[in-house]
């Protein structure tokens, strides 16, 4: 599933190609993704000028005056901005046709993806009860150190509850409590102030750097230009299990929690 760095690299591919554009047609090949697409789209979004393209966790929001239409890409959803010509594929699903003579197509072969509508000064159910965004200023140490007293849930687990931060994914996750040198396994209640200040740099810093190199090659994972991104060159632990810790040269351990694979080293991570 794309994570947070794929989505923001979603969006401001996007941009560029939307903001500005007025929506000349609504095309709907089927009138469901993983839920039923809402009449609002095809109703309210033709006509309407994209002000802005947002991202909100990994949700992408196309904000008109109308209201804001509201994807997630699920498991394996892409989006393009296309010749208005260009033939409709096997899972091409919806079509937003703008006055640039060009689509924004939406592929999604697994249809675990959504497209849905959020009213003008509303926020929509899949948004509201989320955390933090991990970029900003009210993510660090203290907010995690203070959010998680008394929990007894795996730090990973933990870091990857949407409620505490939004974003953090399986990979990302993985990633930073490698660097910050915690195991995956602690309880996030016995992870210390200090250490929950190192975690979030970690998370911040990995976060950036991912969406500088463009986010994570995975199977379905395609840039909005068709290109891949390449932070997958540089993962420490996810995806390696048994593999050596690039710190100490230990095979890394792989285990599930939370039903997700899980990698890390338990010579560096305590």
């Amino acid at each position: 599933m794309p994570e947070l760095p794929e989505v923001e690299t979603t969006r401001a591919g996007l941009a560029p190609h939307l903001e500005g554009r007025r929506v000349r047609a609504v095309v709907l090949r089927r009138p469901d993704l993983r839920w039923p697409i809402p009449p609002e789209v095809p109703a309210l979004l033709p006509g309407q000028r994209i002000q802005a393209v947002r991202r909100r966790a990994k949700y992408l929001l196309l904000d008109t005056a109308a209201g804001s239409a509201l994807l997630h890409l699920g498991m394996s959803g892409s989006l393009r901005v296309l010749p208005a010509s260009t033939p409709a594929r096997a899972h091409d699903h919806v079509d937003l046709a703008l006055d640039s003579r060009r689509v924004l197509r939406f592929n999604d072969p697994r249809r675990f993806g959504c497209l849905l509508w959020q009213p003008p000064g509303e926020v929509h159910p899949l948004l509201q009860g989320l955390g933090p965004e991990p970029l900003s200023d009210a993510f660090d140490g203290d907010y995690l150190f203070a959010r998680s007293r008394g929990r007894r849930a795996p730090v990973k687990a933990f870091l990857m509850d949407q409620r505490i931060v939004v974003g953090v994914g399986n990979i990302y996750a993985a990633e930073a409590l490698h660097v910050a040198g915690i195991s995956p396994l602690r309880q996030a209640g016995r992870v210390s102030r200090d250490r929950y200040r190192v975690l979030a740099d970690a998370v911040r810093a990995i976060l950036a750097h991912a969406i500088a190199r463009g986010g994570t090659t995975l199977r379905d994972f395609l840039a909005p230009d068709g290109a891949p991104g390449y932070f997958e060159q540089e993962l420490l632990a996810y995806g390696r299990g048994g593999e050596p810790c690039p710190r100490c040269g230990r095979p890394l351990r792989q285990g599930l929690i939370g039903q997700r694979a899980t990698v890390w080293c338990a010579r560096c991570q305590r």
